[in-house]
């Protein structure tokens, strides 16, 4: 039986004076035989009530409403079970074109046609429910002050929590401080850690099951259903045994991070006091006052060299955030120690961001504190045990050496996360074995995966994903989201990093932070247990379905999904895992078959979209080209540019995808063989500054223009009929050129030789 589908068009916002309304409705009651179809004169408050009024009252089972933007609409205003598709008559048609014009009324029309078309094939998506019931407990792998965070905020929050610390003691580098900088005002003296009370704290929760001396060795499964696999580090008992196996819900990543080992120009590991500042920390710590590691003798005089191994592109080349500010703290403890005690701190740069910029005035103060901007070139012992140390390029401008009894370098933050180099170089060899030319190749590169695979620090998590043991890294090793408007968020579904794992911070910030992975833990499981998805596509129930009868096991499902959704057996074949799924349609845009579809985004759908409209033939002089625009950021800054009122080429059709990265290459070949004059693609940006909602769609996109290329040039048609842009939102000011730009180019080749065919 045939689905009742309505058509609603608003007239209100200037729409009744600049278009033809009763043609509108004469597309939707005569052209595509829709059994209702009515006028509205506001599709906003009382007007969208009528609306879902009027749906309910004629069992409407698909709508189509012409009015705002998609965009202006509350979220779960319509009644669930009913297909509603709304598009932007207002924004993308009245607002950027010259009123009461024949091609206004066209590109009104095609619209319509295309939207009508897309609900008929649509079918009401359902929530995936997982046969076996969805957990919400969480798993902190770590125990520093961020994991204690990421447990207490989620205990707190009514959720049962399993923490994880491989060595013997929760509290990690806070628990390792003897004094913390000021967090209050008026940040003038430094404070006492709050480690023993945060420990107690989580070993006392109920909710909370500390393992310490544990690893995760094994994670199996999804969000809400991750099976874990904890093994003993060997602290009482035998290293590898199996502690503990549980199921979890979602998981946050506080790793933290590790010291780096300073710069060789520097003689730190030959010199016994040249020390890092983590391990004057310590020492201070064990000691309750500064000694010097030769000879046990209390120090005077310390030489602070900022930057210690970071900022040098061949070695550390970041600012880890927190250095400066230790320098400063410890400078204050050995200046509370002994009253004729020097500190030199020597610097390229001092930065003690925000309310920590009064705690720098509070140190300038001290007159046994001495700060000068310059470059340390040399530090070597004296005869009488003491160092040497030389500057040069010091703000009086010239040279100085001073005499002190120990030397701290300024170490570092590096992730305690997987090796981000040696997880691509794992993923390369694993592609040669699959791929090789020959046996002889394949071997090799056996081996290669194979020493890659025992590779100190390329395996934290321990993952039984296709795509690797932990979680895919940026430039610099830290396991972010790529997207700076969205923290927390990893390349795997509900896996969330936290604090200086995921970049270098204090402890203040590594405390919010886990609060913030703690609510995306909880966000993650409520929304898993409902079938909906997370970020970007936060509540959508749709899910790939997979035809898979007609899978050839080309695997480029498995290799081109940027958040490992799928597995694959030793055939190749896909094994989905539908809770890690961000609802992208990569692997839509990837099947050469076409088998991944999703109920209401297809091949078939968008395909239909683009063949439902008129093609002017080429003696109208009307070219026509078809604009697929990601979702993200390219489709809402035309919306934008319909705020300001910019004028758009009339010419152009634009079609909204998901991702850049889900454009299958089957849409370009049904326009142009449908008489599209050119195709155009655009997607967000890609490249050192990421800025992708799913991470690689645009640069796939990009990478799948080959097959672009081949399709038009066995059509003999030329390749400059498709291009492909990347934009952000903000650049919405571009969107209007583009357009304008591309069809001189379609004046250069001249219209599609295969319209009318």
């Amino acid at each position: 039986m045939e689905e009742k589908i309505g058509v609603f068009i608003c007239t209100g916002y200037g729409i009744a004076e600049a278009l033809d309304i009763e043609a509108l409705c004469k597309v939707a009651t005569e052209e595509f035989k829709a059994p209702f179809c009515q006028t509205v004169d506001s599709c906003e408050g009382q007007g969208l009530e009528s609306i879902i009024e009027d749906i309910k009252a004629n069992h409407l089972e698909k709508v189509v409403i012409a009015g705002i933007s998609a965009r202006r609409y509350p979220d779960a205003a319509f009644p669930e079970g009913i297909i509603v598709e709304k598009f932007a008559l207002r924004e993308h048609v009245v607002w950027c074109q010259p009123p009461n014009e024949e091609d206004t009324q066209m590109l009104a029309e095609d619209y319509l046609r295309m939207y009508i078309t897309k609900v008929q094939k649509m079918k009401v998506t359902v929530a995936f429910q997982s046969e076996e019931p969805i957990d919400k407990s969480i798993l902190v792998v770590g125990g520093g002050i961020t994991g204690i965070t990421a447990a207490l905020e989620s205990a707190r929050a009514g959720y049962d929590v399993r923490l994880v610390e491989k060595s013997d003691k929760l509290g990690g580098w806070l628990a390792r401080q003897f004094k913390l900088v000021p967090t209050k005002p008026p940040y003038r003296e430094l404070e006492k850690s709050d480690a023993p009370e945060l420990i107690a704290e989580v070993e006392g929760n109920p909710r909370i099951q500390v393992y310490k001396s544990a690893v995760t060795s094994s994670i199996k499964g999804a969000p809400g259903l991750f099976d874990v696999t904890l093994t003993s580090t060997g602290n009482g008992r035998p290293a590898g045994d199996i502690v503990d196996k549980f199921r979890v819900g979602a998981i946050v990543q506080a790793t933290g991070w590790q010291a780096t080992e300073p710069r060789d120009t520097l003689p730190w590991g030959r010199l016994d006091d040249v020390v890092r500042n983590v391990d004057l920390e310590e020492s201070i710590l064990k000691h309750g006052r500064v000694i010097r590691p030769s000879d046990g003798k209390e120090v005077k005089s310390i030489a602070f060299i900022q930057c210690g191994g970071s900022r040098d592109k061949k070695h550390h080349s970041y600012c880890s955030s927190i250095c400066c500010l230790t320098s400063l703290k410890q400078a204050m403890y050995l200046r509370d120690g002994a009253e004729d005690a020097k500190a030199y701190i020597f610097y390229e740069f001092i930065r003690t961001p925000g309310q920590y910029e009064d705690f720098y005035r509070r140190v300038q103060e001290d007159p046994g504190i001495f700060l000068t901007r310059s470059n340390v070139t040399n530090v070597v012992r004296d005869p009488d045990g003491s160092l040497i140390v030389t500057a040069a390029d010091t703000m009086p401008g010239r040279n100085i050496e001073v005499k002190v009894d120990m030397v701290v370098l300024a170490a570092g933050m590096k992730p305690t996360a997987a090796d981000g180099e040696a997880i691509r170089a794992l993923k390369d060899a694993r592609v040669t074995v699959e791929k090789g030319e020959s046996e002889a190749q394949r071997k090799t590169a056996a081996e290669k995966v194979e020493e890659l695979s025992q590779h100190e620090g390329t395996e934290i998590l321990n993952l039984e994903y296709r795509q690797g043991p932990d979680l895919p890294a940026l430039e610099y090793g830290f396991p972010d989201s790529h997207f700076i408007c969205f923290p927390y968020e990893s390349r795997r579904t509900g896996i969330y990093p936290a604090g200086c794992v995921r970049q270098p911070m204090d402890g203040i910030g590594s405390r919010e932070d886990a609060a913030g992975a703690a609510l995306k833990a909880i966000q993650c499981v409520e929304m898993t247990s409902r079938g909906e998805a997370v970020h970007p596509r936060s509540g959508d129930k749709s899910y790939p379905e997979f035809f898979l009868q007609r899978c050839t096991q080309c695997k480029r499902c498995t290799e081109e999904c940027p958040f490992g959704v799928l597995n694959e057996d030793e055939k190749g074949t896909p094994l989905p895992n539908p809770t890690r799924c961000r609802r992208c349609g990569i692997c839509l845009g990837a099947c050469p078959e076409r088998i991944v579809s999703f109920r209401d985004y297809s091949v078939d759908i968008i395909a239909s979209m683009i063949k439902s409209i008129p093609i002017p033939d080429e003696f109208d002089e009307k070219p026509r080209v078809l604009a697929l625009l990601c979702e993200n950021d390219a489709f809402p800054a035309l919306d934008v540019v319909g705020q300001h009122r910019l004028n758009i080429n009339p010419f152009v059709r634009v079609i909204p995808v998901r991702c850049l990265g889900s454009v299958n290459v089957v849409w370009i070949s049904e326009a142009v063989s449908a008489g599209y004059d050119g195709v155009i693609l655009i997607g967000c940006k890609y490249g050192d500054d990421y800025q992708c909602h799913f991470i690689t769609g645009s640069e796939l996109a990009d990478t799948r223009g080959e097959n672009v290329r081949d399709k038009l040039q066995k059509m003999a048609l030329e390749n400059e009929r498709v291009e492909l842009h990347q934009l952000e939102i903000a650049e919405y000011e571009r969107l209007p050129k583009i357009f304008d730009d591309f069809m001189k180019v379609i004046d250069k080749y001249g219209m599609n030789p295969f319209k009318g065919m």
